[in-house]
C-alpha cells in the first residue's frame, strides 16, 4: 500500500508539472483576448494559407455564412448587432479583398477607394443594391453579389399579412382589447374592406409581384392588374392578371401594392398627384423601398381621408423617428422592414452571400451577381 501511494503521488506531481504551465498559458491568452477591442475581432480556421481577407459588417447574420468564409479566408467582423459606424467601416475595409455587407451600409466611392485596388468583390445580404455605388464598382472591375430569389416567398407572405392587417384593421382592433375600447359586439364596429370582389393593382410584376398575385387569387378579387414598363403575358396568364397603365391603376384600384425596384424613374412616383387620383376607399401597400413614396404626401392623403388606409414595411428613413407624423395616424400599419425576416430565408441569404464572396475571390460564377 505504501509503494502504491508513493507511485501515485509521484505520478500526480509529474502531471501537475506538465499541466499547470499549460493552464497558465491558456489563462494568459484569455486575459489577452479580453483586452482586444471588439471591433478588431477576427477569425479563420488558422490556416496560414488563408491569404484572402474579408470584412463582414454584421456579426448577427446566420452562422452558416461566416463558417463558409472562415474555411477559406481570414475574416474580420464588426462586433455589434447594429450598422457599423462610418468611421469604423472606413478603417476596417482598408486592405481587404472582399466585403460582406448589408442594406444599411453605404458602400460609396469613398469606401471603395479606402479599401484599395485589391478589393475584388462586394456581396450584400439583400435583394436591393442601391446602397452600393455600381458605377464605381464597374470602373474598378469589382464584382457585386446579391440575394434576389431566396426571399421571394417570405416577402410575398409578409405582404399578404400586412395587407390583411391593414384592410381588416387588425392592429386597431387589437389595441381596443387592451385600452378598454372593446365593449360588446356592434354591427359596424371595426369593419374593414374585404378582398373578395375587389380590384387589386400591382405596381411591379417581378418575382415578388408574381408570388403576391398567386397568393391573392384564393381571396377571389374581381381583377388583378399589374403595371410595368414591359408586359409579361406568360406570367400574367397564370393568375389572370391584366396589364394596365399607371394612370388606370391609380384611378381604378381598390388596393395598390407597390413591389417595384427603386430607380430614378420610381423615386417618389407615389406623390401628391398620384394619391389625388386614387379612389377614396383605396388601400395603399408598400413593400418595395420607402423612397418610392413621398411620405408627406401620403400623410396628407391619409389624414384628409382621401384614401382609406396604408400599410408600409418600408419607410424613409429607417427606422422611422418616434415623432414622425405617420405614427400619429390610426389608418396606417407600419412594420420595421421585415419582409424577408423568416428563419430559413435569412439563413439562406447568409449562405448565398458567403458563396458569392468566395466566387468573387476565385473568379468563378456567383450564385447571383448584379450585372454592371
Amino acid at each position: 500500500m505504501i509503494s502504491t501511494s508513493f507511485h501515485f503521488t509521484r505520478h500526480l506531481k509529474r502531471s501537475l508539472q506538465v499541466t499547470l504551465p499549460l493552464l497558465r498559458n491558456q489563462l494568459e491568452q484569455v486575459s489577452y483576448l479580453k483586452n482586444i477591442p471588439k471591433h478588431t475581432f477576427s477569425s479563420s480556421n488558422m490556416n496560414l494559407k488563408n491569404s484572402k481577407t474579408v470584412y463582414v459588417t454584421r456579426p448577427d447574420v446566420a452562422g452558416v455564412g461566416l463558417d463558409i468564409l472562415r474555411k477559406e479566408c481570414n475574416v474580420t467582423i464588426w462586433s455589434e448587432a447594429r450598422p457599423v459606424p462610418r468611421d469604423e467601416l472606413l478603417k476596417q475595409i482598408e486592405g481587404k479583398d472582399a466585403l460582406f455587407c448589408a442594406l444599411t451600409d453605404k458602400i460609396d466611392a469613398e469606401v471603395i477607394e479606402k479599401a484599395g485596388p485589391q478589393l475584388k468583390c462586394i456581396a450584400t445580404i439583400s435583394v436591393g443594391y442601391e446602397h452600393i455605388d455600381l458605377k464605381e464598382c464597374k470602373k474598378r472591375g469589382i464584382r457585386v453579389g446579391y440575394t434576389p430569389d431566396v426571399l421571394t416567398d417570405a416577402t410575398a407572405e409578409l405582404t399578404m399579412a400586412l395587407l390583411l392587417a391593414t384592410n381588416r384593421r387588425l392592429l386597431e382592433a387589437n389595441k381596443e382589447v387592451y385600452n378598454g375600447g372593446w365593449k360588446s359586439w356592434a354591427p359596424s364596429w371595426m369593419c374593414g374592406q374585404g378582398l373578395k370582389g375587389s380590384r387589386v393593382g400591382l405596381f411591379g410584376f417581378g418575382r415578388i409581384g408574381q408570388e403576391i398575385a398567386s397568393r391573392l387569387v384564393p381571396f377571389k378579387p374581381s381583377l388583378i392588374t399589374y403595371t410595368t414598363r414591359t408586359q409579361r403575358p406568360a406570367e400574367a396568364k397564370k393568375v389572370n392578371a391584366v396589364h394596365v397603365s399607371f394612370e388606370k391603376m391609380l384611378t381604378e384600384s381598390d388596393f395598390i401594392i407597390v413591389c417595384c425596384a427603386l430607380t430614378p424613374d420610381t423615386k417618389e412616383i407615389f406623390n401628391s398627384s398620384a394619391f389625388d387620383k386614387m379612389k377614396s376607399n383605396c388601400i395603399f401597400i408598400n413593400i418595395s423601398r420607402g423612397a418610392v413614396v413621398d411620405q408627406s404626401a401620403l400623410y396628407s392623403a391619409l389624414k384628409e381621408k382621401r384614401i382609406l388606409a396604408a400599410g408600409l414595411d418600408v419607410t424613409t428613413p429607417e427606422p422611422l423617428p418616434l415623432d414622425d407624423a405617420l405614427l400619429k395616424l390610426d389608418n396606417i400599419v407600419i412594420l420595421p422592414h421585415i419582409g424577408s425576416a423568416e428563419t430559413h430565408t435569412r439563413t439562406e441569404m447568409s449562405r448565398i452571400t458567403a458563396m458569392n464572396v468566395l466566387a468573387g475571390l476565385n473568379g468563378s460564377p456567383m450564385i447571383s451577381e448584379v450585372e454592371i
